[in-house]
């Protein structure tokens, strides 16, 4: 139980930051806060960031909430289940996963275009390791097992 509460705080924490800056680049496409598209975007086919704000909002801003939601409730998802490639875990358990690596790749893909690396970025590297390491621990892979679970 520490184990699931430990990964949805973890979840939680990364929704409340990519909502907050997804949505900011939602509602200021053409740069806020010293980022502008002429300085951060030199090297990616955005005109703006619109495009990178509704990734950032809807990957890691509201889908760990739905995993989240997955986590607590343990509720059925046909759509979610469709894309469970590890069908012997419970959709939720392989959705923290692929949250995991989807904040990795963001900030592997932050750091290759932009040309540049800031602490945030190895922040957010091994934050994402870590919401690997703790989905993949023991108590919680047994915790969301469907085998033997009518």
């Amino acid at each position: 139980m520490r184990t699931r509460n430990l990964l949805i705080f973890l979840l939680l924490f990364l929704s409340v930051g990519a909502l907050f800056g997804g949505g900011a680049f939602l509602i200021f496409p053409e740069g806020w806060m010293e980022m502008t598209p002429e300085l951060m975007l030199q090297h990616l086919p955005f005109k703006n960031f619109l495009i990178p704000g509704l990734i950032l909002f809807t990957v890691l801003g509201l889908m760990p909430i739905f995993v989240v939601w997955g986590l607590i409730k343990r509720k059925k998802c046909k759509i979610a289940q469709l894309v469970n490639i590890y069908p012997d875990m419970h959709w939720s358990w392989s959705w923290a996963v692929y949250t995991g690596f989807a904040l990795i790749i963001w900030i592997y893909m932050q750091v290759y275009f932009l040309q540049g690396f800031h602490w945030l970025h190895f922040f957010y590297f091994f934050y994402g390791v870590l919401i690997l390491v703790v989905a993949l621990l023991k108590p919680l892979r047994q915790q969301y097992s469907v085998k033997n679970k009518s």
